[in-house]
């Protein structure tokens, strides 16, 4: 067992902010602010917490390309109305403070494991909670919930049409931001190792900082290889335009499998190239090394890109054929008819992954449990000190429950600390909230601006906004004596606070190591099938940057001691000169794309792992020295897939 103490400097400190702060900042105020000025027409001001339950989904899905933000929407707002409508049934027939508080907070813990198991991204539970606790304490009759509900469900509405809106303007945007993001990410790869002199990808004595900018261009390239495989192509144009990001993002991804370039000519290309996707300029032409055209064109087999339904094209411009899962002829198409790519197999998405995540056993389930007691807890001692609707002290605890008792302490004292500074400022503007309605509605917009703002430079920073933004909206529709307001809130604020905290260090989340556990194994598996797959690959021509290194020698190794390498190239076939033939070359394009998906997803997740466990107080020993070896090699046969995924046209 171990010991780690609490860390307090870094909690305050600021971060630069998040690069698309602004989408579901303008996002948010178009689609509350709509329907606070109709309310506000017709007098009806009361019905502002409805309005905005449905309003608040545009701060989500910011991240994910159109098509998918299209289908992620609903499901956050359908999220969104049923909470209302428990909470709002709840609150109409429930009398009882004390057992409304248990069921606001059983809903917080539901909301916290799904959007963790969703990996919704932000602002996660924390929205969903907010709008749900508060309706638990709102006076309710039976006969409004169905009316209220449907409000939010027509606001929610409308909020992913504001969402869909840019699609109009820019449609290519969120993929070219992640995109972007990964130039930038290789960029800063390649000046950590000009910087520690290193031209390895992974090595034993890898400088911390170059391990650090490895993990973060790993994990930056798998997030814009993901957004990618949700870009549907189903025309010519738009095969073209995801092909242009596609040569892009494999330039970037050379970073990790040291093609060599000039590392700080390349790092600054990288980073022009970063600047013309953000500012919607034209793609710039990209240069690609033998390698890395081999590569984009098993990532056009491994995509399959349909022009028609079941169909991919080929590599060496030639007609579409079939495309099989298998790539022997037979087998599942590997497209479907949306032209989207399939999963791996054996990897489950969408609500089957979703479901997964929640299985018995899952590191999730602590967390939920943390903040089911935690949120009770904290609103039964809210009622004891005197506060009549504890709900504030619940949407407290909720919010500073993360993922380890060290990002749970960070949170609480951010918590704390910006919502007393928040409380302030609500303080210091109350004459101006007093002057009218419409001066109400404008600064609450404005908090709202501010909060999405700051929120990403520091959590207490943009809870200065967020708390008189909180506050305003149950003014709309009960207004209390502001000296009752204030002291209600500071009372939540720190009993949410220091119950939570209390709750996050008793119930310790013991499965964070044996999440590393899995992880690893994760990673030796994925590195196996990836060795085993290199083998299979025909060498690299000489000067194509594909040496036999690392991973792939020891693959080979392997396969020619148990003589499996000339048994697969006999099941497989080649034509006169020794290349695959065009389906099996297929076939282990699609095998290589999923290869190197896997390997890449399992890096990212014990890398998450590892610093989520590291960050528990009490928790036995990492193994450290596993971890370091895990990483190290499977970074290695990452870099060798980078460079030595071939396509079969191209393999001349």
């Amino acid at each position: 067992m171990r010991f780690r103490p609490l860390p307090v400097r870094s909690t305050v400190r600021l971060r630069r902010p998040v690069d698309i702060w602004h989408k579901p900042a303008l996002s948010a105020v178009v689609a509350l602010g709509v329907p606070d000025l109709v309310l506000l027409g017709l007098g009806r001001l009361d019905l502002v917490l409805y309005t905005s339950a449905g309003a608040m989904c545009a701060l989500y899905a910011h991240g994910l390309p159109y098509a998918a933000r299209a289908r992620t929407l609903p499901w956050v707002v359908l999220g969104m109305v049923a909470s209302l409508a428990v909470a709002l049934t709840a609150a109409s027939l429930v009398t009882s403070t004390a057992a409304l508080v248990v069921l606001a907070s059983l809903l917080a813990a539901v909301h916290k494991m799904v959007c963790d198991a969703a990996r919704i991204g932000p602002p996660g539970n924390l929205i969903l909670t907010f709008i749900a606790a508060s309706a638990f304490f709102v006076p309710q009759l039976p006969a409004e919930v169905l009316p209220h509900t449907g409000l939010a469900l027509a606001t929610g509405a409308f909020a992913w049409l504001v969402c869909m809106a840019p699609a109009l303007v820019r449609p290519r945007g969120p993929e070219r931001i992640a995109t972007a993001r990964a130039l930038e990410a290789a960029a800063g790869l390649l000046r950590a190792r000009a910087e520690a002199g290193s031209a390895e990808p992974a090595g034993v004595t890898e400088p911390a900082g170059v391990a650090h900018a490895r993990h973060a261009t790993a994990a930056a390239v798998n997030a814009a290889w993901h957004a990618l495989f949700l870009v549907p192509a189903r025309t010519p144009e738009a095969a073209a335009a995801r092909a242009e990001l596609e040569r892009l993002l494999v330039r970037a991804e050379s970073a990790l499998g040291g093609v060599p370039r000039d590392a700080t000519a390349e790092a600054d290309r990288l980073g022009e190239w970063a600047r013309e996707l953000r500012s919607g300029r034209p793609l710039p032409e990209v240069a690609l090394t033998t390698a890395e055209a081999e590569e984009l064109a098993g990532v056009a087999w491994e995509f399959a890109v349909a022009l028609e339904p079941g169909t991919a094209l080929r590599a060496d411009g030639g007609e579409p054929r079939p495309c099989t899962a298998g790539g022997r002829g037979t087998g599942r198409p590997a497209v479907d008819p949306s032209g989207l790519r399939r999963p791996a197999p054996g990897r489950p998405r969408g609500v089957r992954a979703v479901v997964g995540r929640l299985r018995p056993g899952s590191p999730l389930l602590p967390i939920g449990a943390r903040v089911a007691v935690g949120c009770v807890l904290a609103g039964w001692v809210s009622m004891a000190v005197g506060v009549g609707h504890p709900y504030w002290a619940v949407v407290t605890a909720a919010s500073i429950y993360q993922a380890n008792t060290t990002l749970s302490w960070q949170r609480a004292f951010q918590r704390t600390l910006g919502n007393l500074l928040g409380l302030a400022l609500f303080t210091a503007l109350l004459p101006v909230f007093r002057t009218g309605h419409l001066a109400m509605i404008v600064l609450a917009l404005a908090f709202q601006l501010g909060a999405e703002a700051m929120i990403s430079r520091n959590y207490w920073l943009g809870s200065v906004c967020v708390t008189p933004m909180a506050l305003l909206l149950t003014e709309f529709g009960r207004p209390l004596p502001a000296g009752t307001l204030i002291a209600d809130r500071w009372l939540d604020t720190v009993v949410g606070a220091a119950v939570g905290l209390v709750c996050c260090v008793l119930v310790t989340n013991r499965r964070a190591s044996d999440r590393i556990d899995r992880a690893l194994e994760r990673v030796t598996e994925a590195e196996a099938a990836a060795s085993r797959l290199l083998a299979d690959v025909p060498a690299a021509p000489s000067g194509s940057a594909g040496e036999h290194t690392g991973a792939h020698a020891r693959g080979e190794q392997r396969a020619d001691a148990d003589g499996a390498g000339t048994a697969r190239e006999g099941a497989h076939g080649t034509d006169g000169g020794g290349r695959p033939d065009g389906a099996d070359g297929a076939g282990r394009a699609c095998e290589a794309g999923w290869a190197r998906e896997a390997l890449a997803g399992a890096l990212v997740e014990l890398r998450e792992a590892v610093e989520v466990a590291a960050g528990e107080w009490w928790q036995r020993a990492l193994p450290e020295e596993r971890i370091a070896r895990a990483e190290q090699q499977g970074h290695r046969t990452l870099a060798v897939l980078v460079r030595r995924l071939a396509a079969p046209a191209l393999a001349a």
